[in-house]
């Protein structure tokens, strides 16, 4: 073998592995958010652990459920539609993606400041004896 094809296969080498790297790297960062999660048979939460103007995120199952006014609850997809982060906080009245600093209104789920250009989706949820199921 050559010293030309030895360096060729080396680069070879190391570019594929690199290559690799790179495709699992980016696999994992904001890879599978998107994906529906499991639905669960019984409540996620009771009303009382969703605070009145806030909301609590379920990372698992990819939904937040907040709470506009007192007494009624709603639930969004915890996917952020910019770029499929997940949503990290609930704060001042907006849900929070800290990927990219997309805010949505607790209420409706609509963009209140961007790069989000759509909602978050709005989950189906039933509310019976204070506990929260998703419908």
């Amino acid at each position: 073998m050559t010293e030309s094809t030895t360096d060729t296969t080396r680069r070879a080498v190391i570019f594929g592995a690199g290559g690799a790297g790179l495709a699992a790297a980016l696999a994992a960062c904001g890879g599978d958010a998107g994906a529906p999660a499991a639905k669960p048979t019984g409540p996620i939460a009771q009303t009382s652990d969703i605070p009145e103007g806030g909301g609590k995120i379920f990372e698992d199952l990819k939904v937040v459920v907040t709470q506009p006014v007192k007494g009624e609850f709603k639930a969004f997809s915890a996917v952020c539609t910019h770029q499929s982060c997940l949503v990290g906080t609930v704060s001042n009245g907006t849900i929070n993606c800290h990927c990219h600093g997309s805010k949505f209104d607790v209420a409706d789920g609509s963009v209140k400041d961007g790069p989000a250009g759509a909602p978050l989706p709005e989950q189906k949820i039933s509310v019976t004896d204070g506990g929260i199921t998703l419908a």
